[in-house]
């Protein structure tokens, strides 16, 4: 199995059509069910179980809840026609701090499943001169339009359900 990169290191290329934005909506919409799907029936001893010093398949899902407030905060800096969209903690303190091993999964999963509904929501109000309002990505030193912020986010949400389903086989849980 071909290993994933580490998120730092991706490159990323903004050219999506303006189409595409009701397609990326449904991929971030279902990120909730691909999460349980991967997640649910696991031995909780299984999704806490760390690699080396790389997070547990339970500590990716909270991952994504934990940076929920950051990704509507970003919408909210597009609204406000911000050049710059604020910058997210590159260390995960999050993430890191939350002790997501400590949760139940049911209690996570549901969580994010609140959590995405909310920003797919909001997601869907826009009208076509939004989604192409444009702000600087600091850590990527681009510019990217809400189409490709919404992409971008999904791109993260499928790079740690690939790291997950990376640990599943590890761990021999397929």
């Amino acid at each position: 199995m071909i290993q994933t990169v580490a998120w730092f290191e991706r490159k990323f290329s903004f050219d999506l059509p303006l189409w595409m934005y009701p397609n990326v909506i449904e991929r971030l919409r279902g990120t909730p069910a691909r999460l349980e799907d991967r997640l649910a029936a696991l031995p909780a001893s299984t999704l806490t179980r760390r690699d080396g010093d790389k997070w547990s398949m339970q500590e990716h899902a909270g991952h994504l809840l934990d940076l929920g407030p950051l990704d509507i905060a970003r919408l909210d800096d597009y609204a406000a026609g911000q050049e710059t969209l604020r910058a997210a903690d590159r260390e995960n303190r999050k993430t890191h701090e939350a002790n997501h091993n400590a949760r139940e999964i049911a209690d996570l999963l549901r969580a994010f499943r609140s959590e995405r509904k909310e920003f797919v929501s909001s997601l869907e109000q826009f009208d076509e001169e939004f989604i192409k309002r444009r702000a600087v990505h600091v850590r990527l030193n681009t510019e990217m339009r809400v189409l490709d912020f919404a992409f971008f986010i999904a791109e993260h949400d499928d790079h740690h359900l690939a790291r997950i389903t990376e640990l599943i086989h590890r761990f021999g849980e397929t």
